[in-house]
């Protein structure tokens, strides 16, 4: 591609990317710990109805106070939901006080709910949303609620970011996405009710979308081929490292309000910081500011050390080395693109189905941690540790043996993983935990593999409406996640089934896309359609100068998309 050449000709690895990308993949550390807050902000500590107080003229300590109060369930445990409507003095005098409890319910003792409140344990918390609005019983639906809500707004955001930023540049929208989640979380943060929690959490949402797809965009369109399966793979450590950060951050902060505020507040950072980033020389390019483009490709080539380079470059010959690229940005492009020619459709559906199932398997897995009965802070800290070897894993499968091979085992992998753990007793929780952890390892890799290989297939004059798509199937596949959940209800196995096959399927569509190792970076629709679909292509001559000279480079193949 012509801008390669431009890109080289300013310096492709120098002082400029090095640092644009680093500033660009700060706020990534912070993305995990608003995504997977839930766990921790919404953790659901053991509760049980407030005893009866009327007690006077009897002196009684708290655990007689319960035992009359409260009944226990099978397990020999407090009810959660449900307490005598009148204490049961005759409990204080039975040596078995479960039997007599279940015994003197079927002959008809009168219940209540819980009518002046829960007591909860906050052995482990201080606060969090569950006891701030007493989520529980029948208010429980709306803890998933609030993360449904939330993955609402990424949803809303993908939509919105992905076209508004192909149309006034990523730059503004990656400012406009740091400022909307640095006030939201804060409101987030000291919000009254469930109400206003929720609202300001799909702001937060929304604003993780803009700052995910314009960031990722501003990365891949400064760097050249050959470092972009390097660069994607650790931005992809960045959000890994944030899983981490968040466990150690949730762990010293018990408060759901201070921890919602600490991790808002380092989005002020980033925004003002954000202002010394550059547009993109070739959404510039192609949307007709090629004044902006020469100016900005001047700037890079002073700050790599190339002053030289710059005082050669001029809109002339800019217009000449991208006239084919200028004169298709002529036409105005829209979501509809996605689907307008076979290339365009096949590309779209298949990612379509990708990005769905790896969220919604992803999140199935990460969202519900004490489901694992293992403290959430150290399983937190498993789940986070798995990323690191996967995506090495992923990241030297994707540079040796493509991207289509790397995404098809990474999704039918995580899928066999799951549907294995059903068939795993459940005493045998180690296992079951060890399996989850290799199927989210998986995921991860997925992941990783996704923001990557839908960069390089999407063309740039639909890069962002296309990113900005499948990034919304994948929060509606984050969204449908938790109400599979319900179905396990009526049958036991079928959420663990679904979990598990929806990653197998997807990975047979993910056969059907195009290899895109070692290829330039598309800039219009023509370009992706003479890539094509042709299995096992042999290279043109073109393409064979781009290998030859990429085999030349120092990284080598490992640096090699």
């Amino acid at each position: 591609m012509a801008f390669a050449d431009l890109l080289e000709q300013v310096g492709s690895t120098g002082r400029f990317q090095i640092v644009h990308v680093t500033l660009l993949s700060l706020p990534i550390l912070m993305m995990a710990s608003h995504n997977l807050l839930q766990n921790f902000a919404a953790a659901v500590p053991s509760h049980h109805c407030v005893a009866h107080t009327n007690l006077s003229g009897h002196q009684l300590n708290p655990e007689d106070t319960l035992l009359i109060s409260v009944p226990l369930d099978q397990q020999g445990r407090p009810e959660r939901c449900r307490r005598y409507a009148h204490p049961q003095w005759h409990l204080l005098h039975t040596n078995s006080s479960k039997e007599l409890e279940w015994e003197n319910e079927e002959n008809g003792i009168e219940m209540q709910g819980c009518v002046d409140g829960w007591k909860y344990n906050m052995t482990e918390m201080t606060s969090t949303i569950i006891t701030e609005w007493d989520l529980v019983c029948d208010m429980r639906s709306l803890k998933q609620m609030g993360q449904t809500i939330y993955m609402g707004g990424v949803l809303v955001g993908a939509v919105i970011f992905g076209g508004l930023s192909d149309r006034f540049g990523r730059r503004v929208l990656l400012l406009i996405s740091h400022l909307m989640m640095a006030v939201a979380g804060t409101c987030a943060a000291f919000a009254t009710s469930f109400s206003l929690f929720c609202l300001f959490r799909f702001f937060c949402g929304m604003a993780l979308s803009g700052l995910v797809l314009n960031a990722f965009s501003l990365i891949v369109e400064w760097i050249p081929t050959r470092v972009r399966t390097v660069v994607g793979t650790g931005t992809g450590y960045c959000y890994t490292t944030g899983q981490l950060i968040l466990a150690v951050v949730a762990y010293n902060i018990r408060d759901w309000r201070w921890l919602t505020l600490a991790v808002s507040l380092p989005f002020y950072v980033s925004f003002l910081y954000s202002w010394w980033f550059l547009e993109s020389a070739r959404w510039l390019v192609l949307n007709k500011k090629p004044e902006q483009a020469v100016k900005n490709l001047k700037t890079v080539a002073r700050i790599n050390g190339r002053s030289d380079e710059a005082d050669k470059i001029d809109i002339e010959m800019l217009r000449q080395s991208m006239k084919k690229e200028m004169s298709c940005s002529q036409i105005s492009h829209s979501v509809l693109d996605l689907l307008r020619n076979r290339t365009m459709r096949t590309i779209t559906i298949c990612l379509s189905v990708v990005w769905f199932s790896t969220s919604f398997a992803y999140y199935g897995l990460s969202m519900d941690l004490q489901k694992f009965g293992v403290n959430i802070y150290l399983i937190q800290v498993i789940f986070g540790a798995v990323d690191i070897p996967a995506k090495i894993i992923v990241t030297v499968s994707m540079s040796i043996i493509g991207r289509r091979i790397s995404q098809c085992a990474a999704l039918i992998l995580a899928g066999i993983t799951i549907l294995i753990n059903l068939l795993v007793p459940y005493e045998l929780q180690t296992l079951r935990t060890s399996l989850a952890v290799i199927g989210k390892g998986c995921l991860a890799a997925s992941f990783n593999c996704c923001y990557l290989y839908s960069g390089e297939l999407y063309p740039t004059v639909i890069r962002q409406n296309g990113m900005g798509w499948v990034s919304m199937m994948a929060r509606l596949g984050a969204m449908v996640a938790p109400l599979v959940l319900l179905l396990g209800e009526a049958v036991a196995w079928l959420p663990g089934f679904i979990y598990g096959g929806a990653p197998i399927l997807s990975g047979i569509f993910a056969y059907f896309l195009p290899e895109t190792l070692g290829a330039p970076l598309p800039d219009t629709i023509q370009d992706a359609e003479e890539r094509g679909f042709i299995k096992r292509k042999q290279p043109s001559k073109k393409e064979e100068v781009v290998l030859k000279d990429s085999s030349n480079s120092p990284l080598k193949e490992t640096a090699v998309p």
